[in-house]
């Protein structure tokens, strides 16, 4: 699809097609989710995004837009505890979790259902920490997509110098002499905005950041601010289970990534390595033009990064005549 057929698509509204729905877990929790079914003609499949640390599914909506019009099921959907889909910490805003091993449990129940629901052949994405999390559940076996796409992945902070078994101590450290709920860093002078320099980690598009900043306007239910030390130690210890010899090399399932070696939030260096272990990944990197948020970035990145997923997508899934 080029940039002209995307012209007329709102960034700030639901599609019209697309539903939103509670899926309840096992133990009761509601998450939140969007579903918008395959248009007219062939359908190519059904393909699941989770987006994330402290996202929601409403920035991604141009995105899926893309991939509707590719002619697949799209589906999307919070984690547990961010955006629609409730609180797990001691306030409104600050991201926890007890263990990641949560929301491998939710997507592994999800994807189960999922799979039930949809034409196949089922494919799944995920972006930063969402990217990690879907990795991570296909690498223990807890999914079977017949492809994986990542965005950014969260497979490593991005490195300041120290050891990361060293930050992970420090993180274990500091749960043990405070509460674990905590926010792990500043969120703003101003409690409830956004950090004057936080889109210069995200995207160079300043109307697709503002997209993001109108729905937490819209939907305030859906922001989300720092993540908690709590949610920092587990996420070192998640990051770890990934890199021990031999859990990457096994999976044989096709992985599609893209991502940019100026990331300041996740580690392009972590990215690389993992790439190289996965026997069968398609490895696209950009460089200073794009920011955390490849597919909010503006147009001359985000279509290179859709043309590599779709590309992906077509050698390994091509569309049935």
């Amino acid at each position: 699809m080029s940039i002209a057929d995307n012209a007329g698509f709102d960034r700030r509204a639901i599609p019209a097609g697309a539903f939103e729905t509670i899926w309840t877990a096992p133990d009761g929790h509601a998450v939140r989710r969007i579903d918008w079914p395959a248009g007219e003609g062939p359908c190519r499949g059904s393909l699941l995004f989770f987006p994330g640390r402290g996202d929601h599914y409403e920035k991604y909506l141009e995105t899926l837009h893309h991939w509707h019009h590719q002619g697949w099921w799209v589906t999307a959907a919070d984690w547990r505890g961010q955006a629609g889909s409730g609180r797990l910490g001691a306030d409104a805003v600050t991201g926890h979790v007890a263990d990641f091993s949560v929301w491998i449990d939710d997507l592994a129940s999800f994807w189960a259902a999922w799979k039930q629901q949809t034409p196949g052949p089922h494919v799944l994405a995920g972006h930063s920490m969402g990217g990690h999390l879907v990795l991570r559940a296909l690498a223990e076996r807890r999914v079977d997509p017949a492809a994986l796409v990542l965005s950014a992945p969260m497979l490593g902070f991005h490195p300041i110098g120290l050891p990361a078994s060293l930050l992970h101590a420090a993180a274990r450290l500091l749960c043990l002499i405070g509460d674990r709920r905590r926010p792990a860093w500043k969120w703003s002078e101003k409690p409830g905005q956004l950090p004057e320099d936080r889109s210069a980690l995200l995207t160079h598009d300043l109307d697709r950041y503002a997209d993001e900043v109108w729905w937490r306007e819209h939907r305030p239910e859906v922001a989300m601010g720092p993540g908690s030390w709590g949610w920092v130690e587990r996420a070192y210890a998640s990051m770890a289970s990934l890199e021990r010899d031999g859990v990457l090399e096994a999976v044989q399932t096709p992985v599609c990534i893209v991502a940019t070696d100026h990331d300041r939030l996740v580690s392009p260096q972590a990215i690389r390595k993992a790439a190289a272990r996965l026997p069968h990944c398609e490895l696209t990197m950009f460089g200073s033009e794009a920011h955390h948020e490849v597919l909010r970035e503006v147009d001359a990145v985000r279509d290179r990064a859709r043309e590599a997923v779709d590309g992906f997508l077509d050698r390994v899934l091509p569309a049935q005549p």
